[in-house]
């Protein structure tokens, strides 16, 4: 398959917003629906939940139904690539935020060298068996900009072919890792996000561990060079104990469909609950933008120079990586 060909297979489809549940007669059901959990709140179950729960209470009840109100009338929006900034404020970001705040009490340094308001492109280090990296920076990003922004994913084939993780995916705004995609998003004005590593990263061995994998060819680099968007390279220390990588069951994998089928001390030797991941203390360190306004659009042409730039990004992250780990007391503190 040409390349060419794959830059067409990787464009977007867009996504409408979800049709109305409203009905013919006045409100609709998703107004009756609303009013009728409104009314139970109200009442016996209301004072109950005052004793219970205490002040406050309500106005998130409210905030709640008014929420799923617009889910189910369908009065949100969605852009070209699918994302639904509401239900990933609401909702996605809200299950995520206790992993990231109490399970792996994620420490954020440097978020100020993220722009409040314009294009850029973080780079980070992948790991961890599991991406779980990659929804903690996009937790961090949120949380600790001035602006709230949110980080824009450029995944992997196979997390848009998975049921359920692919929707989801795409309502978080993340997209298919092209660079199409990914200069339409800087452009824009987002915060795109890039795991160079991929499969090589959250696939390697224990024994591999914050040693950085081959980056790619620099496809991420020529997107932030025609933007002309600063890089801001992306340490994370305390993904890769989250799951130890003792060995790879390679044959089963290949039966699966996946890229590696990973064998840990605890999976699959304790069936579920292997799959709880280790509660591992987490660094995520944005470090200082690399800028590339100083080049022309056309500089991302030039194979030299993107070759250059990618090394410097893989090399900043990697002294990054070193240095937090010497700083680190311990694992799991």
């Amino acid at each position: 398959m040409n390349a060419a060909r794959e830059a067409e297979q990787a464009k977007v489809i867009p996504i409408e917003s979800a049709p109305s549940w409203t009905g013919r007669d006045e409100g609709g059901l998703a107004d009756r629906l609303a009013g009728s959990l409104g009314a139970l709140l109200a009442g016996r179950t209301g004072r109950a939940a005052d004793s219970l729960l205490g002040e406050g209470w309500e106005g998130k009840a409210a905030a709640g139904l008014s929420f799923l109100r617009r889910r189910l009338t369908g009065e949100y929006e969605v852009d070209e690539f699918g994302f639904d900034r509401e239900l990933t404020e609401e909702v996605i970001l809200t299950a995520l935020r206790p992993l990231a705040e109490k399970y792996f009490r994620v420490e954020v340094r440097g978020a100020e060298h993220l722009p409040p308001d314009s294009g850029v492109l973080v780079v980070a280090n992948h790991s961890g068996v599991v991406p779980l990296d990659a929804l903690m920076t996009q937790v961090a990003i949120h949380d600790h900009t001035p602006g709230r922004r949110h980080l824009r994913m450029l995944a992997a084939d196979l997390v848009f072919e998975l049921p359920v993780v692919g929707e989801l995916a795409r309502k978080a705004g993340h997209t298919l890792a092209c660079n199409e995609d990914a200069q339409a998003l800087l452009e824009r004005g987002e915060v795109v996000g890039v795991w160079p590593e991929g499969y090589k990263g959250i696939g390697k061995p224990f024994a591999d561990r914050y040693k950085l994998q081959r980056f790619g060819r620099g496809g991420f680099v020529a997107s932030a060079l025609r933007a002309r968007v600063p890089i801001v390279p992306c340490a994370i220390v305390g993904a890769e104990e989250t799951y130890p990588m003792l060995g790879n069951a390679k044959t089963l994998a290949r039966l699966l469909g996946l890229p590696y089928l990973p064998i840990t001390p605890t999976f699959p030797w304790l069936g579920p609950l292997g799959a709880v991941p280790l509660p591992t203390k987490w660094t995520i360190q944005f470090g200082e933008p690399i800028a590339t306004d100083r080049y022309a659009p056309e500089a991302a042409d030039d194979p030299m120079l993107v070759f250059n730039l990618t090394d410097e990004v893989r090399e900043t992250i990697q002294h990054s990586l070193y240095k937090l780990l010497v700083e680190r007391r311990s694992v799991f503190f």
